[in-house]
């Protein structure tokens, strides 16, 4: 199966300014992303789209395929994720290297084990499912806030409260992490979204979860990495 792996950076970022070029336990933020695809027994496409010079430079050096900078419609605040992909779509085409399937990495989340992305693709492979979704469990423990003068309402029932140890894999609720999709290149030509058709869940690590987007989230994917790795805490 040919997949192209995308995965889109913006020069700009409100909550942490320059946060994708910024050194996180040792590595610029978008290199975490970019090796492990480089890594990955698939032999993965890898393109990493941006609008951004400096990041485009160490894109490169890390050994990702940057073949164009994106333009400037689509690096806005408010671009949505799925034009950028299909722009990296339509480039491989035009080349004549339709791929069959895209996986989108997203570089702010930066924690993915070793054999994530394969364990990913064998899943796609042999479930035969249009989209596969990157989510982490939590437990059903979840409360909705009163509605006028009501009471609050609990996702379970409170007066049979389950212990967590007890609870099944179908008790749990799955929280997309933002960090990997898979999906068939026909879904984002015929839904123009990374989801569509028949979609199953990637469980990932409870660690694989984090989302960069204050430097709270910087500090602490710093840790896990750094843990991972064997590093010592870097500068950020």
């Amino acid at each position: 199966m040919n997949i192209l792996c995308v995965i889109p950076v913006r020069g700009g970022s409100k909550g942490v300014p320059g946060k994708n070029a910024r050194l996180v336990a040792g590595k610029p933020l978008v290199a975490w992303s970019i090796e492990q695809a480089l890594a990955a027994e698939a032999g993965l496409d890898v393109i990493v789209s941006t609008d951004d010079e400096q990041l485009a430079d160490i894109a490169r050096a890390v050994g990702a395929d940057v073949p164009f900078l994106r333009p400037a419609e689509l690096a806005q605040d408010t671009t949505p994720t799925e034009p950028v992909v299909q722009h990296a779509i339509a480039h491989r085409i035009a080349e004549g290297r339709r791929p069959d399937a895209v996986m989108l990495l997203q570089a702010t989340s930066p924690v993915r084990l070793a054999g994530t992305l394969d364990r990913a693709v064998t899943q796609f492979a042999e479930t035969r499912v249009d989209s596969l979704v990157g989510v982490v469990p939590q437990t059903p423990f979840f409360w909705h806030l009163p509605v006028e003068d009501g009471s609050a309402t609990a996702e379970y029932d409170p007066a049979a409260r389950p212990r967590r140890q007890d609870l099944h894999q179908t008790d749990y609720f799955y929280k997309e992490t933002g960090s990997l999709y898979l999906t068939r290149t026909e879904v984002y030509e015929r839904c123009d979204n990374r989801i569509g058709g028949r979609v199953g869940l990637f469980v990932m690590d409870e660690a694989e979860g984090i989302d960069i987007d204050t430097l709270v989230d910087l500090r602490i994917a710093e840790q896990v990495l750094g843990d991972l790795h064997g590093m010592g805490e870097s500068n950020t």
